[in-house]
């Protein structure tokens, strides 16, 4: 057995550069990349999960160590990303854990989805990027595919690559589109973590140390129309303006928080009445993963602009997006260049996104969350009676589910006591008691079934 890895060693890095030693790094991993699975020795993987975990203390950042149970809670070498397959995840040294984690929400159609690689590998020998003069046809061909997916009038839209830029885009069209320059978020809502995303992020720790943010950013309590058009009137009362409401379907990182069911029907309501524009960020809710193919398809409702990003891409290339009506869209026509990106959908992320959308139709991705969503709802909820104190709250719809727990540190225990029996899970970054069951769409029962049989042990083991 290999000795635990549980702290860096001294930094030893020197000071100056060395352009052989970076040459020689990089052409070390290059070629372990390259050697068929088969080939990769003892030695070698273990090098790669050691050099791995000092790499993150010498050059990332050492906080992650702290709160990774694939450190805190792994005896021997450090849990290393290496390779996976629709629901099953195996580390470096051959170690596997079946995903219910789902990339957060990046893992819709299950991870490396062979249509979707199929399609990314093709365009790579055709064409990795684009030449930035010519027209580009997939992204143009993406452009209208979602178009026909989105509801109401959606015609328009731009891609980037994280759904950060997507929020980010978004309100920029909206300011732009309406001459007004203030937002109305949700409290605990998250929207991303550049400095104009974070603005409209309703927690505390993540604000407070980068304040003053973009000024005019209201948050209101998610779920209160009410509060919505007080706040909004509030604004005008004061001589403030507000070009949009930016809300997800579903809170995702709060703990998969549904919402009443009149609330989006009546945002649409009140943002008619006050001219504001509704922009859904559907980063999380997107293609699928709430058992309709949008968020907001759960409630009939057409927003103005539509954020996308996460599964987009298939869950293989960084991809996001947001679309809007060809009458708001209008005035980013004047100056096409308002808003640019040099690598945002590229060929070969638009090929993933297009596989993407045919696996996704294809396979019914939706209904099978739905469905499997249910099961899983009714299987946890009578664990829920059966083990009285250690289960809050099973909620959410289809494969966006929050298993809230009375404390955070019973929350961290059943986390960690699936970790220790193979299930791969987390906590949400807006709620620590909730752990999200997030997993591949198409997830088989038969690795729903082992994932709760593992749960009830580790609830039994705590009880």
């Amino acid at each position: 057995m290999t000795k635990a890895i549980n702290t860096p060693t001294t930094n030893t890095i020197p000071s100056g550069r060395n352009i052989a030693e970076a040459l020689s790094e990089a052409q070390k991993m290059v070629d372990l990349i390259k050697t068929p699975e088969a080939e990769v020795t003892d030695e070698e993987r273990f090098w790669i999960a050691k050099s791995t975990y000092q790499n993150f203390a010498d050059h990332l950042n050492k906080g992650f160590l702290e709160y990774r149970k694939s450190v805190t809670e792994t005896k021997d070498a450090a849990l290393t990303d290496w390779r996976g397959e629709g629901s099953v995840l195996q580390d470096v040294m051959g170690r596997e854990y079946i995903d219910i984690l789902g990339g957060f929400g990046l893992y819709s159609p299950g991870i490396r989805h062979p249509k979707i690689v199929a399609a990314a590998k093709a365009q790579l020998d055709r064409s990795p990027q684009y030449s930035q003069e010519m027209l580009d046809p997939l992204r143009a061909q993406l452009a209208k595919v979602i178009a026909k997916l989105t509801p109401g009038d959606i015609q328009y839209g731009f891609f980037a690559n994280s759904g950060t830029e997507a929020v980010d885009g978004a309100m920029k069209l909206a300011k732009l589109y309406t001459g007004k320059s203030g937002f109305i978020s949700t409290l605990k809502g998250f929207h991303g973590k550049s400095l104009g995303a974070l603005s409209l992020l309703g927690k505390a720790v993540y604000r407070k140390p980068l304040l003053p943010l973009l000024n005019g950013v209201r948050q209101v309590p998610f779920g209160d129309a009410d509060a919505v058009e007080q706040s909004i009137r509030h604004a005008l009362e004061v001589g403030d303006d507000i070009a949009g409401v930016i809300v997800e379907p579903i809170q995702g990182e709060a703990g998969a928080i549904e919402p009443p069911d009149d609330y989006w029907p009546r945002l649409r309501q009140i943002c008619d009445k006050y001219e504001v524009l509704l922009i859904a960020d559907e980063v999380q809710t997107g293609f699928g993963r709430t058992g309709k193919i949008f968020g907001v398809d759960h409630w009939g409702v057409a927003p103005d602009i539509m954020c996308f990003g996460k599964a987009l891409g298939g869950g293989v290339i960084a991809m996001s997006g947001f679309f809007s009506t060809a009458k708001i869209w209008k005035c980013m026509e004047p100056n096409p260049f308002m808003h640019t990106t040099t690598t945002g959908g590229n060929p070969i992320a638009c090929a993933a996104a297009l596989a993407q959308v045919t696996v996704l139709l294809e396979e019914d991705l939706a209904g099978q969350a739905a469905e499997k969503g249910e099961y899983i709802k009714t299987r946890i909820s009578a664990m829920k009676e059966k083990y009285p104190g250690l289960i809050s709250e099973i909620r959410g719809r289809g494969l966006l589910l929050g298993l809230e727990f009375p404390d955070d540190e019973i929350g961290y225990k059943v986390a960690a006591g699936l970790f220790s029996r193979g299930v791969l899970t987390a906590g949400t970054l807006n709620n620590a008691k909730t752990i999200r069951i997030e997993p591949a769409l198409n997830i088989p029962y038969t690795l729903i079934d082992e994932v709760l049989e593992r749960l009830e042990d580790t609830l039994k083991n705590l009880e």
